[in-house]
């Protein structure tokens, strides 16, 4: 049987979004951001080749390596054998909950040039459950950066931005120009730094009524916040109008003039008096019936 780690340069697949990052001071900087030190446990998605992996085996306590890709698993494993601290997790991340990864989750760190065709997923599977990592640097589409950072009131201001700014703070460390990688890709780059919060700022319940409140906004983000509320959460004119002075919010602008924490205050309204989307009433009552038997 061929053996994958003597079997040449890895072609890179597009059906996994693999471009691998070439350039060897972008590396650093994104290493060096993540401020790695001996007393840390560091997850990285997607390795590939070992780009960032290189700056990183031997400057931590741990190092866990998440990459689905059969050939580049194998080298991986074969490169790190010896190397104390770091080990080879071969899966798809979406499908590694980071109590696999770590004991503590809430101290570990995440890094990664991650798949661009999956990065709200990924994004996502770290910070819509608890624990979530200490935190995260990883590079994304610049597109998508820029939407995680957009301003209230701007066209690329959506769910993305509020999902992760309402319980996380984001800062963008560096864009990266496409020749940087082989192959070159189609798109620009930038590394992002996220932070959740600790404690977490919002309780469970809340977040869930928050991600159905930005979902059903900014499927509609044409119309006014009061329609909105009337077409998806079926309330009178009176009961958006109590919301509105509960809340002291302008319910007539639309939903891309309010900045995440307005979002949070709405949400949190909406839950006080047992509003929900069209739809998952059923599911709430459900979740409080559960809570009433633990």
């Amino acid at each position: 049987m061929r053996d994958p780690t003597q079997s040449g340069p890895h072609r890179a697949k597009r059906s996994l979004g693999q471009n691998f990052l070439v350039d060897g001071n972008v590396q650093r900087r994104i290493v060096e951001s993540l401020k790695p030190n001996l007393i840390d446990e560091v997850m990285e998605i997607g390795p590939g080749q070992g780009a960032l992996t290189q700056h990183l085996a031997g400057r931590v306590r741990r190092l866990i390596l998440v990459e689905l890709d059969n050939n580049l698993a194998a080298r991986l494993q074969e490169k790190y054998a010896d190397t104390p601290g770091v080990e080879i997790i071969h899966e798809d991340v979406l499908r590694v909950p980071l109590e696999r990864v770590s004991q503590d989750p809430r101290g570990l760190k995440v890094i990664g040039n991650i798949p661009y065709n999956i990065t709200t997923p990924i994004l996502f599977g770290l910070l819509e459950r608890r624990p979530r990592p200490r935190e995260i640097v990883v590079m994304i589409q610049r597109e998508v950066a820029d939407r995680i950072l957009a301003p209230a009131g701007g066209k690329t201001y959506g769910a993305l931005a509020v999902g992760i700014r309402s319980i996380a703070t984001v800062e963008r460390v560096l864009n990266v120009s496409r020749e940087a990688f082989r192959p070159v890709p189609d798109v620009m780059s930038s590394v992002i730094r996220i932070v959740p919060m600790d404690p977490p700022p919002l309780t469970e319940a809340d977040e869930r009524t928050l991600r159905s409140l930005t979902r059903a906004a900014f499927g509609q983000r044409r119309k006014q916040f009061q329609r909105i509320l009337r077409d998806r959460y079926g309330l009178s004119a009176e009961q958006v109008e109590e919301v509105a002075v509960e809340t002291g919010m302008d319910l007539q602008s639309r939903p891309e003039q309010f900045e995440p924490q307005r979002f949070i205050d709405l949400a949190r309204a909406l839950h006080a008096r047992g509003y929900a989307v069209k739809g998952e009433a059923a599911d709430r009552v459900e979740r409080d019936l559960d809570r009433r038997s633990d």
